[in-house]
């Protein structure tokens, strides 16, 4: 559950662009073909109408009955895509995520550097402006 939140708050690709292959219509608002559209992941994983009010906060619970009960929306949680297009690796790259905290969270505890700032900032991908300082200590 907290591979997940971390995923929802800081989504590895914070914005998903598609091409309309052929008219379409959604709701009131008709996309014509050839058009690119942008849905931030970052915006939308932080939406509270979708979310509720603690979308700004850290809460793994809010993943305690699956990933697609965590919103108001089953498909509003993308940090992979969604759909025919959705990451290759994306199975890989959890199951890769757990291996290695499991690995660390057996040998190692750790918190946080004081020298820490929280930076993030996107260049193609989700990351830490001046990298993630942490302190390991080995049990």
């Amino acid at each position: 559950m907290i591979l997940y939140e971390v995923l929802r708050l800081y989504p590895p690709v914070t914005d998903l662009t598609k091409i309309a292959h052929e008219d379409t219509k959604l709701g009131t608002l008709i996309i014509p073909a050839g058009t690119q559209t942008m849905l931030p992941t970052v915006i939308l994983h932080r939406e509270r109408a979708i979310l509720g009010e603690d979308a700004m906060e850290f809460n793994p619970m809010r993943f305690a009955d699956g990933v697609a009960n965590a919103s108001k929306n089953e498909v509003a949680y993308l940090p992979f895509s969604w759909g025919p297009r959705v990451c290759l690796g994306q199975n890989f790259a959890l199951l890769q995520a757990k291996l290695r905290l499991a690995t660390i969270l057996q040998r190692f505890s750790f918190e946080l550097s004081p020298s820490y700032a929280h930076a993030p900032f996107t260049v193609l991908t989700r990351q830490p402006q001046f990298g993630a300082h942490v302190v390991y200590r080995k049990l």
